[in-house]
Protein backbone atom coordinates (compact mmCIF):
# COMPACT_ATOMS: atom_id res chain seq x y z
CA UNK A 1 0.00 0.00 0.00
CA UNK A 2 1.41 3.33 -1.11
CA UNK A 3 0.70 6.84 0.20
CA UNK A 4 -0.32 8.90 -2.82
CA UNK A 5 -1.51 12.13 -1.21
CA UNK A 6 -1.21 13.97 2.08
CA UNK A 7 -3.60 16.86 2.70
CA UNK A 8 -2.59 19.12 5.61
CA UNK A 9 -4.55 21.97 7.17
CA UNK A 10 -2.14 23.82 9.47
CA UNK A 11 -3.27 25.23 12.84
CA UNK A 12 -1.59 27.73 15.10
CA UNK A 13 -2.66 26.30 18.45
CA UNK A 14 -0.71 25.37 21.56
CA UNK A 15 -0.75 21.58 21.04
CA UNK A 16 -2.77 20.95 17.87
CA UNK A 17 -0.50 21.77 14.92
CA UNK A 18 -2.49 20.38 11.96
CA UNK A 19 -5.34 18.24 10.70
CA UNK A 20 -4.34 15.64 8.11
CA UNK A 21 -6.09 13.53 5.47
CA UNK A 22 -4.06 10.78 3.83
CA UNK A 23 -4.81 8.88 0.60
CA UNK A 24 -3.56 5.39 -0.23
CA UNK A 25 -3.14 4.09 -3.79
CA UNK A 26 -5.36 6.95 -5.08
CA UNK A 27 -8.42 4.95 -3.96
CA UNK A 28 -8.74 5.07 -0.15
CA UNK A 29 -8.68 8.14 2.12
CA UNK A 30 -8.43 8.40 5.89
CA UNK A 31 -9.56 11.76 7.27
CA UNK A 32 -9.13 13.31 10.68
CA UNK A 33 -5.55 12.52 11.66
CA UNK A 34 -3.94 15.17 13.88
CA UNK A 35 -0.40 16.41 14.39
CA UNK A 36 0.10 17.10 18.09
CA UNK A 37 2.98 18.77 19.95
CA UNK A 38 3.65 16.61 23.01
CA UNK A 39 6.28 16.50 25.71
CA UNK A 40 8.53 14.36 23.50
CA UNK A 41 7.93 16.40 20.31
CA UNK A 42 5.54 16.03 17.40
CA UNK A 43 3.45 12.92 16.84
CA UNK A 44 0.50 11.86 14.70
CA UNK A 45 -2.84 10.81 16.24
CA UNK A 46 -5.15 8.56 14.29
CA UNK A 47 -8.78 9.62 13.83
CA UNK A 48 -10.82 8.85 16.93
CA UNK A 49 -14.11 9.49 18.62
CA UNK A 50 -15.00 10.18 22.22
CA UNK A 51 -16.80 7.39 24.05
CA UNK A 52 -19.50 7.80 26.71
CA UNK A 53 -16.95 7.21 29.49
CA UNK A 54 -14.80 10.13 28.26
CA UNK A 55 -12.05 8.03 26.70
CA UNK A 56 -11.17 8.06 23.02
CA UNK A 57 -11.09 5.12 20.61
CA UNK A 58 -9.34 5.08 17.24
CA UNK A 59 -11.71 4.82 14.28
CA UNK A 60 -8.95 3.75 11.90
CA UNK A 61 -5.37 2.83 12.63
CA UNK A 62 -2.46 0.78 11.25
CA UNK A 63 -2.11 -2.68 12.77
CA UNK A 64 1.56 -3.01 11.82
CA UNK A 65 3.99 -0.79 13.77
CA UNK A 66 6.34 -0.40 10.77
CA UNK A 67 3.45 0.87 8.65
CA UNK A 68 2.43 3.30 11.43
CA UNK A 69 6.01 4.62 11.61
CA UNK A 70 6.11 5.04 7.81
CA UNK A 71 2.86 7.02 7.83
CA UNK A 72 3.99 9.22 10.71
CA UNK A 73 7.40 9.88 9.14
CA UNK A 74 5.90 10.96 5.80
CA UNK A 75 3.23 13.14 7.41
CA UNK A 76 5.75 14.88 9.67
CA UNK A 77 8.12 15.38 6.74
CA UNK A 78 5.42 17.14 4.71
CA UNK A 79 4.30 19.10 7.78
CA UNK A 80 7.87 20.28 8.39
CA UNK A 81 8.21 21.53 4.82
CA UNK A 82 4.94 23.47 5.05
CA UNK A 83 5.80 24.93 8.45
CA UNK A 84 9.24 25.99 7.21
CA UNK A 85 7.58 27.82 4.33
CA UNK A 86 5.54 29.84 6.86
CA UNK A 87 2.19 28.81 5.40
CA UNK A 88 0.41 28.81 8.75
CA UNK A 89 -3.33 28.38 8.37
CA UNK A 90 -3.16 27.58 4.67
CA UNK A 91 -4.63 24.44 3.21
CA UNK A 92 -2.26 22.33 1.14
CA UNK A 93 -2.51 19.11 -0.82
CA UNK A 94 0.75 17.42 -1.69
CA UNK A 95 1.24 14.44 -3.92
CA UNK A 96 3.76 11.93 -2.62
CA UNK A 97 6.16 10.52 -5.23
Amino acid sequence: MRITEININLRDEDKLKAFVNITFDDVFVVRGLKIIEGGQGLFVCMPSRKLVDGTYKDIAHPIDNDFRNDIEQKILEVYGRLRDQNMSGMHRVLDIP
